[in-house]
C-alpha cells in the first residue's frame, strides 16, 4: 500500500481531481469533508472521512490512525461575493478551521502541507502576467483569508518546522477528462458551468461588463483545466517532500480569454446559441488576470497538458449533460 496522504475538502471539486491523481500516482488519498458543498459520491480512489476542520480532536485522531505523509489542504469557502456579504463565515472556516487542521497536524507531528491558495491574495493586477513576487493586496475578504493563512504557514515553518506550499490557482475549469467527476456546485458562480447551463437549460446568461479596458470590453481571465490543477498538486508533494523546503507557485496557463470569446466557443462546441445579457460590472473585478508560471514550470516541471480552451469546454460540456439531462 502507498504512502496516505490526508485530502481536506476531498469530496469537493478540485479535491477529488487531486485525489484520483494522488491515487495514480501511489499514494492513498484519505478524505476529510463535512459535505456541505462536496458530494460524497465524488469520494472513489479511498476513503471518506466526515468532519469538520474545527473538530480537532477527531483530526488527531484521524492523523494517528492513518499516519498521512502529508496534508492536502482543500477545505475553504471560496465565493468571493458571499465573501463581501458574510465575512464572519469565510474568517471562521478558511482561518479558524484552517488552525484547528494546523494544531493537529503539530500535536500528531505531521510536518507537510499543500495549502490550496488562490490568486485573489494580488488584488487588482499592478503588471501581467503577474508572478509572485507581485505584491498581494486582496480586495475582498476571500482573497484576505488566503493571504492569512499563507502568512501564518510562514511563520509555523519558522515556530514549528511545518513546511508548506502554497498553490496560487488562478481560474479553475473543466472536468475529469475520463468523465468520471466535475464541476457540481449548488450555487454555480464560474463562467463556464454558467455558459453550459445556459445552453443546456435555456438560462439566460449574464456578462458581467462590457466596458473594461480590453479588446472586446469584457474582462479576460487565466483557466487552467482542473486535472491540470490535480497533477500540479502532486507535484508540489513530490517537490516538497524531497526538498523539505516551503514556497509559492502560481498555477496558470499565462495566456488570458475573454467572456465573449470564451462564449464564441461554448456557441460552437455545443452547436447553440447563448442567451446572453449584458449586465454592470461586479465590484472588484479587474480587467484582466493572467499567471505568469514559469516558476512552476521551472521547479515542478510542470506545465498544464489539458488547458487548452476547447478541451476545457468539451470537457465540462460532457459532465454536465450526463449530469443535468
Amino acid at each position: 500500500m502507498g504512502k496516505k496522504v490526508l485530502v481536506t475538502g476531498g469530496a469537493g471539486y478540485i479535491g477529488s481531481h487531486a485525489c484520483k491523481a494522488l491515487a495514480k500516482a501511489g499514494f492513498v488519498p484519505i478524505a476529510f469533508d463535512n459535505l456541505s458543498t462536496g458530494h460524497k459520491e465524488a469520494v472513489r480512489w479511498g476513503p471518506l472521512v466526515f468532519g469538520d476542520l474545527k473538530d480537532r480532536r477527531l483530526l488527531c485522531d484521524v492523523m494517528r490512525n492513518e499516519k498521512p505523509v502529508a496534508v492536502l489542504h482543500f477545505a475553504a469557502n471560496a465565493l468571493v461575493g458571499e465573501s463581501v456579504k458574510n465575512p464572519f463565515k469565510y474568517y471562521d472556516n478558511n482561518v479558524v478551521g484552517t488552525l484547528s487542521l494546523l494544531e493537529a497536524m503539530k500535536q500528531e507531528g505531521i510536518c507537510y502541507i499543500i495549502f490550496s491558495s488562490s490568486c485573489a491574495t494580488y488584488g487588482d493586477p499592478l503588471f501581467i502576467p503577474m508572478n509572485e513576487e507581485h505584491p498581494q493586496m486582496p480586495i475582498n475578504p476571500y482573497g484576505r483569508s488566503k493571504l492569512m493563512m499563507e502568512q501564518i504557514l510562514f511563520d509555523c515553518d519558522k515556530a514549528y518546522n511545518i513546511r508548506s506550499i502554497c498553490l496560487r490557482y488562478f481560474n479553475a475549469a473543466g472536468a475529469d477528462l475520463d468523465g468520471e467527476i466535475g464541476e457540481n456546485h449548488e450555487e454555480e458562480t464560474h463562467l463556464i458551468p454558467l455558459l453550459l447551463l445556459s445552453l443546456l437549460k435555456n438560462r439566460e446568461f449574464f456578462v458581467f461588463g462590457n466596458d473594461f479596458s480590453t479588446s472586446d470590453g469584457t474582462a479576460i481571465r487565466d483557466y487552467i483545466h482542473v486535472t491540470d490543477l490535480a497533477d500540479a498538486h502532486v507535484k508540489a508533494l513530490d517537490f516538497l517532500l524531497n526538498t523539505k523546503t516551503s514556497t509559492n507557485f502560481n498555477l496558470g496557463t499565462g495566456k488570458g480569454l475573454s467572456v465573449l470569446e470564451m462564449l464564441a466557443l461554448a456557441e460552437k462546441i455545443c452547436n447553440n446559441k447563448v442567451k446572453a445579457t449584458i449586465a454592470p460590472r461586479r465590484e472588484g473585478d479587474p480587467p484582466i488576470l493572467i499567471a505568469d508560471p514559469k516558476k512552476s514550470h521551472s521547479l515542478l516541471r510542470w506545465k498544464p497538458q489539458c488547458s487548452d480552451p476547447e478541451t476545457l469546454i468539451r470537457s465540462a460540456y460532457s459532465w454536465h449533460k450526463k449530469t443535468h439531462s
